[in-house]
């Protein structure tokens, strides 16, 4: 019997719009978002692995490069895939266990949150 494989997920509603986000663990820098994806946590390779369903192996030099958690906007996603895959960037999914959904609802609040008080760039 297969495995079901679960993504974690979060509906966000703005007034009568609904995205569906999903999340993932990315060494793609920002620049190559799309237009909807919002980033959680960032922080060295070798942190943020940890929230992938499947961590990968890494070395010194891989466990030091930037990475981050980010959250897809599901009509986006298989643009944004090949655009982190086509500059070599990995895209791995999150646990559900440890970006489940009241995490990334923590997560979403804190960055709402720090963006209020203007301590996150735009």
């Amino acid at each position: 019997m297969r495995a079901l494989l679960i993504t974690p997920t979060i509906a966000v509603t703005i007034g009568r719009h609904t995205r569906l986000y999903t999340a993932y663990v990315t060494t793609a820098p920002p620049a190559l978002d799309s237009p909807h994806t919002i980033t959680l946590d960032e922080g060295p390779f070798s942190k943020i692995v940890g929230l992938a369903r499947d961590p990968i192996s890494h070395h010194e030099t891989r466990g030091r490069m930037p990475a981050r958690l980010v959250l897809v906007d599901e009509t986006q996603h298989t643009g944004q895939r090949a655009n982190y895959l086509e500059h070599h960037h990995l895209l791995l999914p999150a646990d559900p266990w440890l970006a489940g959904l009241n995490t990334l609802q923590y997560w979403l609040w804190q960055r709402l949150q720090a963006r209020d008080s203007g301590t996150v760039a735009v």
